[in-house]
């Protein structure tokens, strides 16, 4: 039985519906958009943690849940990530059916982003592109990355257009640093790509999925109202088709001056980590690459949790607050400032009070941000044992957190250094990318049966379970008669000898 969709984006709304039990005054509840995240407030005020199984089942997309981990590394041979085993990466939509592709040797697209707001990264933004290289390199495939500068200067109305496009070329030049491949990954820039000549079938998909959407579909995903401008509206259906892997015909050496789209581009799936907050414009796709001239498969979807702000629950590291975030380019000495001076705590007050009581690792930020970068299960589990059991102190959570994050920003800043702007434009160029998927796709046999009752002879099925034709069974016959040759007269040689 197919999985139920979500509702409509049409009538899809995160603030209180009628079935909804009535708010005391003063309660807020969790907002969470692509350019809006607010936590929820209880009547007294107190910031709550985000509620993914919440937003998860609001939005009915499915948990990622032990089983479908254990097909993960039976189908790809690789452990899954260790944000995948804790749950950082939480929530999916078809990730079974990209599993079932690869273990058939299909091919599929990754896709992922990024809307650069400032001149550096902070290290919230490098957990999706971590995963999306940790998913290269396990599926072997390509990967398209966009960089969407026509968003951020659409949004906020403090930046100019030239800055949010040195914006993206800094961040391009970040994410490159994070070790993707060249041969397999094409990186664009909207304002460059857009007037690049390489475009016209990313437009012609454009175009037409602004047809197919409405002003109420768009409002009813996104929030917008009467005074949001038309590019923020229009915005949308460019993101969307980003996820159609006919947008990018060059990636896959097919004609991209053609008119006519690829229809069997169209119908290569595609594949997009996102933090959860993203989920809005896919739900679009989801809803409407079936009505493309040319239809796609539904996007699969893998969703991350946020990476909290240094001041605790309820935020997510901003790119407008240094002080919340810890960027790619800040020095050791930063580094242990912000942690020590402005990381939320769950240890208890008083040195006392936390030797007889013990933290809580699950409110400590140092803690939460371990999560994601130790790789050590059990040394992870440790800290969390020793804390809660008060034998671990606030200052040794944090100073194994400055470790930590301090190696992390340092390896990323030598790997910097050596992004070159030649290195840049080679990634941004439009270009056959190579990838070489499943080397050990599973096959289906031949299956041979009777064509009915009383028939004298047999018929069979390919591997995609469709009949052959009696020209295709002739080839297998006289396949089958010559390898029967070539044995017998193996074994005679060897009797001979």
């Amino acid at each position: 039985m197919a999985e139920p969709e979500p509702p409509s984006v049409a009538a899809l709304s995160l603030a209180s519906t009628a079935t909804e039990p009535v708010k005391k005054a003063g309660a807020t509840e969790q907002e969470i958009n692509p350019w809006d995240v607010q936590a929820a407030v209880d009547e007294e005020g107190n910031v709550q943690q985000f509620d993914y199984t919440a937003i998860s089942k609001k939005w009915a997309t499915k948990l990622i849940d032990d089983a479908l981990l254990q097909r993960f590394e039976r189908v790809t041979g690789h452990k899954p990530h260790r944000w995948l085993r804790r749950g950082l990466f939480f929530s999916h939509r078809d990730l079974e059916l990209i599993l079932d592709m690869y273990e058939r040797g299909e091919d599929f697209l990754l896709y992922t982003g990024r809307g650069p707001s400032s001149d550096s990264m902070h290290i919230g933004h490098t957990i999706p592109f971590e995963f999306t290289k940790y998913l290269q390199d396990v599926f072997d495939v390509p990967l398209v990355i966009m960089l969407t500068d026509d968003e951020k200067f659409l949004f906020k109305e403090n930046l100019k257009q030239h800055e949010v496009y040195e914006f993206s070329r800094d961040n391009a030049k970040d994410i490159i640093s994070l070790g993707f491949d060249v041969k397999k990954t094409f990186m664009f820039i909207d304002s460059e790509f857009f007037t690049s000549g390489f475009n016209r079938h990313f437009s012609l998909n454009t175009t037409e999925f602004e047809k197919l959407i409405t002003n109420n579909q768009v409002r009813g995903a996104f929030g917008f109202d009467g005074s949001t401008n038309i590019g923020s509206n229009a915005f949308a259906a460019k993101q969307c088709v980003a996820a159609f892997a006919s947008s990018y015909p060059f990636i896959f050496g097919e004609e991209q001056t053609s008119y006519f789209r690829s229809k069997k581009l169209a119908a290569v799936p595609c594949l997009i980590p996102c933090a959860i907050d993203q989920d809005p414009y896919f739900r679009l796709v989801r809803e409407n690459c079936s009505r493309m001239d040319q239809p796609s498969p539904k996007p699969a979807l893998i969703h991350s949790k946020f990476l909290t702000a240094l001041q605790g629950a309820g935020g997510k590291m901003s790119a407008s607050n240094p002080n919340s975030a810890i960027f790619m380019a800040d020095t050791e000495k930063q580094i242990k400032n912000k942690i020590n001076k402005h990381a939320f705590s769950g240890g208890q007050e008083t040195l006392e009070l936390h030797q007889k009581h013990g933290g809580n690792p699950d409110i400590d930020v140092p803690y939460q941000y371990l999560t994601y970068f130790e790789d050590d299960d059990e040394k992870l589990e440790k800290f969390a044992k020793d804390y809660r059991a008060g034998t671990m102190l606030t200052g040794d959570m944090k100073k194994e957190c400055i470790a930590m994050m301090t190696a992390y920003t340092k390896k990323f800043q030598e790997a910097r250094t050596k992004v070159t702007d030649e290195t840049l434009e080679e990634f941004l160029r439009p270009r056959k990318l190579e990838w070489k998927g499943n080397p050990n796709p599973t096959k289906k046999p031949v299956v041979e049966s009777k064509a009915g009752e009383g028939a004298g002879e047999a018929s069979a099925t390919g591997e995609d379970g469709k009949p052959l034709t009696k020209n295709q069974m002739k080839k297998l016959a006289k396949a089958a008669e010559l390898e029967k040759k070539k044995r017998e007269k193996e074994e005679a040689a060897k009797a001979k000898a």
